[in-house]
């Protein structure tokens, strides 16, 4: 499902049609970043994916029992010239390894991209109270922003207060966030209420106290950056909470990706599709997956990832079923991953040209 409108969207419609001219053999330089807290900031472990010159081996990062990595050079040197930003946004208990083929594919693409573990709803960090302090997220964006435009090994690199920023699950709330719009807890409340099996009604996720304490980081807290020029979510959540009148009054170009209906938990059409009929018509861009999972924007499973997956923890497994796949008729998780790629590439190419 595809819902298009305005001369700029047909733009963004052709170009992504044609998709993008890809480099033959692309170098990918990496790099892993520790930015120290601040008095507004915490502190923040960064992945940076760029464009790098050729030298040194290549080596797979992010590779796992579980997951495949992605070749890059670790501390290569980056190509001369100036880039333009990308910041990736993961989801709930998720990390940086999450979306690094998004990663590579942009980096391939001329674009610098960075990914911080959102503190508190990372894997390996999801004590609370920092897995429900959601109004902290954006900030962990705007803080890797002002870094790599502030720090003098990157400022040379990137384009000068310009980015664009991808999330996926709750990154994609992250994203929304970011773009202005504003999230009210009680709204939230009663979307769970009526359609309690959704993954973002778990306990504590988007919610408030009955005294309303949880409420006034939502409403004192500034989200918005306006230095992000382009936003894209991949199969977002929590969408029920934002108010329809901030999503309508955004002015920022968005590519809303969902996954195919049929998904209790992650329900396309009270996510990702309730978000692009609220956002203005001839700005939005959005492409429904029809055999995509919310999980098929994860990394690409190992062969044997989902009985490993299943030992561990049953229902596990399902992290690497995509609606199509090796179990199933329709396409893989990495046919699904090009598609997806193509589609954000050609968006911010048209979204946010070189000057």
């Amino acid at each position: 499902m595809t819902r298009l409108s305005h001369p700029m969207l047909f733009a963004l419609a052709v170009a992504v049609l044609a998709g993008p001219v890809r480099a033959e053999s692309p170098s990918i330089g990496f790099q892993k970043l520790s930015l120290p807290a601040t008095e507004q900031h915490r502190a923040l472990e960064v992945a940076v994916w760029y464009p790098a010159e050729a030298a040194g081996e290549t080596t797979l990062v992010g590779d796992y029992r579980v997951f495949s990595g992605a070749a890059v050079r670790i501390d290569a040197p980056p190509q001369p010239g100036r880039h333009r930003l990308v910041v990736l946004s993961h989801g709930y208990g998720g990390n940086w390894t999450n979306q690094q083929w998004l990663a590579a594919d942009l980096a391939a693409e001329g674009y610098l991209v960075a990914a911080p573990n959102h503190p508190g709803s990372t894997s390996r960090d999801m004590a609370p109270p920092g897995g429900t302090m959601l109004w902290k997220r954006p900030g962990d964006i705007s803080r890797v922003i002002d870094w790599l435009n502030g720090d003098s090994r990157w400022s040379a690199l990137v384009v000068p207060g310009r980015a664009a920023v991808v999330g996926h699950s709750l990154g994609g709330w992250t994203a929304v966030a970011l773009a202005g719009a504003r999230f009210d807890p009680s709204r939230h409340e009663a979307a769970c209420a009526a359609h309690p099996l959704m993954a973002a009604c778990r306990p504590g996720i988007g919610g408030s106290d009955e005294d309303g304490t949880a409420r006034r980081p939502w409403v004192t807290t500034p989200m918005a950056d306006e230095r992000i020029e382009a936003f894209v979510t991949l199969d977002l959540g929590l969408a029920q909470g934002f108010d329809p009148a901030s999503l309508s009054g955004i002015d920022k170009p968005f590519l809303v990706i969902g996954a195919g209906p049929g998904d209790r938990k992650m329900p396309v059409e009270l996510e990702s599709r309730y978000l692009a009929g609220l956002l203005p018509g001839d700005r939005t861009l959005y492409v429904e997956i029809a055999d995509a999972s919310h999980f098929s924007f994860l990394s690409i499973c190992k062969a044997g990832a989902i009985p490993l997956l299943e030992a561990a923890q049953p229902g596990d497994g399902m992290i690497c079923r995509d609606r199509g796949g090796h179990d199933q008729d329709g396409r893989n998780r990495e046919v699904i991953h090009r598609q997806v790629s193509d589609l954000v590439v050609s968006f911010l190419n048209s979204a946010m040209p070189l000057r």
